[in-house]
């Protein structure tokens, strides 16, 4: 059994990346989420370079879908015009290198109040990894 404090996180982590550009919607942004079924959605500009990320809880926090509403989703089209994907993304992200081992990966994640960490080289976007795939990589090991 290999350590997770030798093993890169490369080996675990996502490399078919869902992104958005900091001119895309809001409303595209949800229809991500669902689609994908995932939680976090890196922002790109020019290329590959990253400059925010786009949590599902960020876009819940403006949305007023709790289903107390008739026409939901007129309303939420509505808020979601009121705000730029640059106004509700996390701007000051930590980034890791493909070569960070899982475990300081970890300890990043479990020390922290996010649950997913760009892998960046050499300034371009190349992978995410959340704590669900450190759990599965950790499941694995059993």
């Amino acid at each position: 059994m290999s350590l997770p404090d030798q093993i890169p996180v490369s080996t675990i982590m996502t490399t078919q990346l869902v992104v958005l550009n900091t001119t895309d919607s809001l409303e595209k942004a949800e229809r991500l989420f669902k689609k994908h079924r995932i939680r976090h959605i890196p922002v790109i500009e020019s290329q590959q370079r990253i400059v925010g990320m786009l949590s599902l809880t960020d876009l819940l926090r403006i949305s007023f879908a709790d289903g107390a509403y008739e026409d939901e989703e007129d309303i939420e089209t509505v808020v979601y015009e009121m705000f730029s994907l640059p106004q509700v993304m996390a701007k000051n992200i930590k980034t890791v290198a493909p070569d960070t081992t899982i475990k300081e990966v970890a300890e990043l994640l479990a020390n922290e109040e996010f649950h997913a960490l760009p892998i960046v080289d050499e300034g371009d976007l190349v992978g995410i990894v959340t704590t669900t795939d450190l759990i599965k990589y950790l499941l694995n090991q059993y």
